[in-house]
């Protein structure tokens, strides 16, 4: 396998997030869901927390843990020296709708570089194997996508945008395959850490970020209905891929 096509196979996957705003196309008045859709965002996020919780602990429950403890601390560290900033901007966004889209953007991004070494990993230990992964985290990377693309579109950002920074938030999956594929011995021990990592700076921000977001604007009820829907459905996508 050349380090060519694992870096190619490894773009593939971070184009595919961009595939996830295209439901949006077909949205009238998103704007009037802006609960519902942060809500949704919220169950996906959650959803791929447990799927790199479960992944990480099949190497290493305490390198995992550890890992989902930085990650957290992180985003809470990054988030305060955030927040000190009144007149933070976002592309077009201003403020709070500002640092919730720049997190979220973050958070997903953080999580491609686990992606990323996983693609590296993978290839290192065959080609059939590293394209069983490259495909699963591709489709994978969609309703990824589609969770971005949830914040942002409601919030003024036009489709196009929020497709283009959903694959931005994946570009560290082929910069980081190919290194991982190189230095397979190096990499792997270190894999349970990032996915520990990635998992709790998804479920802080999905705590402490999304749900009460989504709440300011939907009631207890359709919140709680929608991410439970969207986190099985995306636990679902997981098994049938990865199980």
């Amino acid at each position: 396998m050349s380090v060519a096509a694992v870096f190619l196979a490894a773009l593939v996957t971070a184009l595919a997030t961009g595939l996830g705003a295209l439901p949006l196309l077909l949205g009238r008045r998103i704007e009037g869901w802006l609960g519902l859709g942060t809500a949704v965002a919220a169950g996906f996020m959650a959803g791929a927390s447990v799927g790199l919780f479960w992944e990480g602990a099949g190497s290493s429950a305490g390198r995992t843990i550890l890992g989902a403890v930085l990650g957290a601390l992180f985003i809470i560290a990054t988030r305060g020296a955030l927040g000190h900033h009144r007149h933070l901007e976002f592309g077009a966004l201003r403020g709070a709708d500002a640092l919730g889209a720049l997190m979220i953007v973050g958070v997903m991004t953080l999580h491609s570089f686990t992606e990323g070494i996983g693609v590296g990993v993978s290839f290192g230990d065959g080609a059939a194997l590293g394209a069983l992964i490259a495909t699963a985290i591709a489709v994978h990377n969609i309703p990824e996508g589609l969770a971005i693309s949830l914040v942002l579109v409601p919030r003024g950002v036009s489709v196009r945008r929020a497709g283009a920074w959903s694959v931005f938030s994946s570009l560290p999956q082929p910069l980081m395959a190919v290194p991982a594929f190189l230095l397979v011995e190096w990499f792997e021990p270190v894999l349970p850490v990032g996915l520990g990592f990635a998992g709790g700076a998804m479920i802080w921000m999905v705590g402490a970020q999304l749900v009460p977001d989504a709440l300011r604007t939907a009631s207890p009820a359709s919140v709680a209905g929608a991410l439970g829907a969207a986190a099985a459905a995306m636990i679902g996508l997981q098994l049938v891929l990865l199980g």
